[in-house]
């Protein structure tokens, strides 16, 4: 493909350098912000390098709420930011975030309603767009960001890429299923999945009860163990509870699937699916997907991945995203016919 000459991104290296893990700060290095050990005895050393790379807490208010969200890499740089499916949160992407924090300024979000961001008597998939380029302002990304976004995030990604269509400089949709309506799938019966809010005695016994949704046949224990924890919060009355907002899931009316329809056919930025093999953009689905965008966005399949991929298949999701990026970096894009 033709060369693009308007944009100085960098070449994508092995983005995982070995990262100095001690309880001592080296004397040319600032101690960092932010760092965390894995959780789990059987975590692979690539793993918790990337847990070990220096990162920061950030919160912005964004029309009255509080927005909390990660940071690696140095501030100018050109940006690269995450976004959290329903229920979850920043730490689900903070092994594979922490990866390009040599050659990016990264950020991972907490959108209202999850995590350690505020809650909203009422939220939106609008409003959760403009948190997204509330964040990827604040935190010191250069030129356009590329927003990554998985499940939930990913209809949030596609929205914020159409309602902003010159402030991104590509998305990655990560098994997001838009379809047509379906009355057998909707906002209520999407809510019901996670449960009734409960507090739990002890948070041991609350990560012994961590479940997705939906729920997928293989995990990563050590990513899962971590994950759990950071899905936490105490009460007031010393009880460990779930930190998202139940309520949350009222930004969708009807069917989630159907609420990025009308933005999806809209985005005129680079965007790719990405397609687990065990997820919930099956073969019709992303068809479907792939005409909506006018044929011109790829729908790449991840093999043996569940729908959540960075919990099963996170290097397998990094190559996807390098191979996305390098190719971005160094090419003009397809437009509609």
């Amino acid at each position: 493909m033709e060369a693009s000459p308007k944009r100085q991104w960098p070449m994508l290296r092995p983005p995982s350098p070995r990262v100095f893990v001690s309880n001592q700060t080296p004397p040319d290095r600032e101690m960092p912000t932010f760092m965390t050990a894995a959780r789990h005895p059987s975590a692979p050393e690539w793993y918790r390098e990337a847990l070990a790379v220096p990162r920061s807490e950030e919160t912005i208010e964004v029309d009255g709420c509080p927005i909390h969200y990660l940071a690696w890499g140095e501030r100018g740089r050109p940006g690269l930011l995450f976004v959290h499916g329903g229920g979850a949160h920043a730490h689900w992407w903070t092994h594979v975030a922490a990866r390009y924090s040599r050659l990016f300024r990264v950020a991972a979000i907490d959108l209202s309603g999850h995590g350690d961001s505020g809650r909203r008597t009422r939220y939106s998939l609008e409003q959760w767009t403009d948190e997204v380029m509330a964040v990827a302002s604040d935190s010191g990304m250069n030129e356009k960001p590329v927003v990554v976004g998985h499940s939930m995030g990913g209809f949030v990604t596609i929205a914020t890429s159409a309602r902003h269509p010159d402030a991104l400089a590509g998305a990655v949709v990560c098994d997001s299923p838009v379809s047509a309506p379906d009355p057998e799938v909707d906002a209520h019966r999407m809510g019901q999945a996670f449960g009734k809010p409960r507090s739990y005695p002890s948070r041991e016994e609350a990560i012994a009860r961590f479940r997705t949704v939906p729920p997928q046949p293989h995990y990563l224990d050590y990513v899962l163990a971590d994950v759990a924890w950071h899905s936490l919060t105490q009460d007031d009355e010393g009880g460990w509870r779930w930190k998202f907002d139940h309520h949350a899931f009222s930004a969708f009316e009807e069917n989630p699937r159907v609420a990025a329809r009308p933005y999806l056919p809209k985005v005129t930025c680079r965007l790719a699916l990405l397609a687990s093999e065990f997820g919930l953009v099956d073969g019709q689905v992303g068809r479907y997907m792939y005409n909506l965008m006018g044929r011109v966005n790829p729908v790449i399949p991840i093999p043996l991945a569940g729908h959540h991929l960075m919990l099963d298949q996170p290097l397998l999701l990094v190559t996807a995203l390098n191979a996305l990026l390098a190719d971005w970096y160094h090419s003009k894009p397809l437009t509609r016919p």
